[in-house]
């Protein structure tokens, strides 16, 4: 896709999300927003990934370990194709599959997450397992900066760079703010790219609302014996402008009246898009 379709398709999914919340009355507004360029920047453009096969032999695997934002991943795989898109009326109801976190009941999704730290660990193994066995497939897995407190997500890193996984490449959504508050008031991890350099990784910083800027990273191929890190630098609550860089949407429903506006404001910027008209 050329990127301005990658941008139209963004705000396409962030008004499926709102939408998807609303009507559920629960999920993680602000957190989904800031990543809905990274996940439509991957199933759309990097990630080698089918809903027709869903489980073919050499596809792409991506882990979301950022698990709670649950609501944009349902949205890209109804869009996808592999979900009906009539199911999405179900999130989060009694007996529904799309619960809150990552359900590999559902097609395309590899691993359950959710409980913050594990995603990276997982992928390291899905990536060595790679390599072993001599597999073309590229592992990929989102992470979000609050879940950097966690110990098992260095351990991850030191590990990813011993056994020279450069068919991995991690994301963290830094958007620098979780539930309850900055990210560098509750557990400061800067200097982020320092710290992962020293980790033994490939490390790029982009804007992570970007596609370009994302697409172009994503693409860029690996280090030799490196894993890649790319520290997306994002907007909590992108989209809709009383939501962004503010904490209190990282799980803040929308009402009727707030919804309606950042549906007016996504419409704007598609009209831009679009026409290049402010």
């Amino acid at each position: 896709m050329e990127i301005n379709e990658l941008e139209m398709k963004a705000l396409t999914i962030r008004k499926s999300v709102l939408e998807l919340i609303y009507q559920a009355k629960t999920g993680h507004t602000g957190s989904d927003l800031s990543c809905t360029d990274i996940l439509v920047a991957l199933y759309y453009q990097i990630m080698n990934v089918d809903a027709k096969d869903p489980q073919k032999h050499d596809r792409d695997q991506y882990i979301q370990s950022k698990g709670h934002a649950a609501e944009v991943l349902w949205a890209v795989l109804a869009d996808k194709g592999f979900l009906p898109k009539e199911e999405l009326a179900t999130f989060s109801q009694f007996g529904s599959r799309l619960i809150g976190h990552p359900n590999n009941k559902v097609a395309g999704v590899e691993m359950n997450t959710g409980s913050l730290g594990h995603g990276l660990p997982v992928a390291v193994g899905i990536a060595l397992a790679g390599k072993l066995d001599h597999r073309t497939y590229q592992t990929y897995t989102l992470l979000g900066d609050g879940e950097l407190a966690e110990g098992s997500v260095w351990e991850g890193a030191m590990a990813a760079a011993n056994y020279q996984l450069d068919n991995l490449t991690a994301i963290i959504d830094r958007n620098g703010l979780q539930i309850t508050g900055a990210s560098e008031d509750v557990m400061a991890v800067e200097p982020l790219d320092e710290k992962w350099r020293a980790f033994g990784w490939d490390v790029h910083i982009v804007d992570g609302n970007d596609m370009a800027a994302l697409v172009a990273a994503l693409e860029k191929p690996h280090q030799p014996n490196q894993p890649k890190l790319i520290i997306a630098k994002t907007i909590k609550g992108k989209g809709y402008s009383a939501a962004e860089n503010q904490a209190q949407w990282h799980h803040k429903v929308p009402t009727a009246e707030e919804l309606a506006q950042a549906i007016a404001e996504l419409d704007q910027q598609m009209e831009v898009l679009t026409h290049g008209k402010k």
